[in-house]
């Protein structure tokens, strides 16, 4: 078998058969396929496309290129959960203790955050003490005693994708949903759960710009998680402004803490909830509850303490520090250093996430490479979203550094001319906005 055949047969529109995926992949992961070949056949790929075969038989290959978690040793069904990115996401962190107390088994490995998407395992680092880089047995320990763990990717974890990630970021092969749907469902399914559901984000600080798009990629994750014998869901949510009032890791960790004592912002609570719904449902601890009856589960459990209750235990469990109250202890103190006002009188239309997201980068909140080191306590606090009427000179939001952080003053400037470029007010007020859009079995 010779690679420029595979890339020709693409090139023209075949499909292509098992065995040369498989020797793709196989070549990808040995490094014996040159890089200009294989991004000749994903370029192939992003023009032709990929029918449901070649999708499922791509992501399954990725999956079993490296180590695939066994989490055969838990009663019941583990589940999983992933975000294709945004901007305040702080999802995680308050949907695995909650699905803890259904006694609902979560095994989360996440990655860091690149650009104006946040990490969950940044978010979780910056709770002082808190240990994210976890070996396999400590996985299971935590796996079968608290039923949560939040552990980084290991290296060997979809290998294949790792290459193929890199070489798509730099070749402008990123947008094609196939190449999307195998690189999100082989690390799914090289994590072990038997269970997912798919938080699809759309909008200006979403990768799927337009619900149109963001439903073909959910419908073509579900395929592929059914024919590999994955039970998949998928939920889409908005993400055209920034989930909830607080984007930067610690300023959204202390926001994850207000949720969880039942302060939390309307459009966090839908999408948690909307989440934990469908995951209940999934791993068969629903006791008979409809999906409505379990979302009011759900906001009693995160009223009464009891969501609050497996969440400190989550950070004690993986080293993590709280105080004698239970509040987290954090390695960075957020210090609001200048206030953004309004530059009209009328209701804000649109709080554009990707300019949000970019503003939180330029304070330090979010790194432009791998390398980047982070002020875990910078960011930007939301005073106005969408829907609301302010006044000419109101606070639409507030800068946030680390007090430990040093900051020139251009990047705040910088940082406060991207924010008033995110916001758009106008005379009229706007249509009623919906933070869970779609939801897809």
């Amino acid at each position: 078998m010779e690679m420029i055949d595979i890339i020709l047969d693409k090139r023209y529109g075949k499909a292509l058969t098992d065995e040369q995926i498989k020797y793709f992949v196989t070549g990808v992961t040995n490094a014996t396929i040159p890089d200009y070949q294989i991004s000749s056949l994903l370029m192939a790929i992003v023009l032709n496309g990929m029918d449901e075969r070649e999708m499922t038989t791509l992501t399954l290959e990725m999956a079993h290129s490296g180590e695939v978690n066994d989490l055969s040793y838990l009663d019941g069904i583990p589940v999983d959960k992933h975000s294709t990115g945004g901007v305040g996401d702080k999802i995680t962190p308050i949907l695995i203790p909650l699905l803890a107390t259904f006694d609902v088994t979560t095994v989360k490995l996440s990655g860091r955050g690149l650009g104006f998407t946040g990490g969950t395992v940044d978010k979780f680092e910056s709770i002082a003490g808190f240990n994210a880089s976890l070996t396999p047995e400590k996985i299971k320990e935590l796996a079968k005693g608290s039923k949560m763990v939040i552990s980084g990717q290991t290296a060997n974890l979809a290998p294949a994708d790792k290459v193929l990630y890199a070489l798509r970021d730099v070749t402008g092969t990123v947008d094609s949903i196939p190449l999307i749907a195998s690189s999100i469902m082989s690390k799914k399914i090289a994590g072990g759960a038997k269970a997912l559901v798919l938080d699809v984000t759309c909008g200006s600080g979403a990768f799927m710009k337009n619900v149109d798009d963001a439903r073909a990629l959910s419908e073509a994750m579900i395929k592929i998680g059914k024919l590999a014998g994955l039970k998949t869901c998928a939920i889409i949510t908005d993400m055209d402004q920034p989930l909830g009032r607080c984007v930067g890791n610690v300023l959204e960790m202390q926001e994850v803490y207000e949720t969880l004592t039942g302060r939390g912002s309307s459009d966090v609570i839908a999408v948690v909830t909307a989440l934990a719904a469908k995951l209940v449902s999934l791993s068969g601890k629903d006791n008979g509850m409809i999906e409505d009856e379990i979302k009011a589960e759900c906001i009693a459990r995160l009223t009464d303490g009891r969501a609050l209750s497996r969440y400190v235990e989550l950070i004690l469990s993986q080293g993590g520090s709280v105080n004698s109250q239970g509040s987290p202890l954090y390695v960075e103190r957020p210090f609001e250093s200048m206030f953004v006002t309004s530059p009209d009188t009328g209701y804000i239309t649109r709080v554009r996430a990707d300019l949000i997201g970019k503003a939180s980068v330029k304070l330090g909140a979010g790194r432009l490479t791998k390398e980047s080191a982070l002020d875990y306590g910078a960011g930007i606090c939301l005073y106005a979203k969408v829907g609301d009427n302010v006044r000419r000179g109101d606070r639409l939001c507030s800068i946030c550094t680390g007090e430990g952080a040093s900051l020139p003053e251009e990047a705040l400037y910088d940082a406060m001319d991207l924010i008033h470029e995110a916001y758009e007010i106008s005379d009229t007020a706007p249509e009623s906005h919906k933070a869970v859009i779609d939801v897809l079995s």
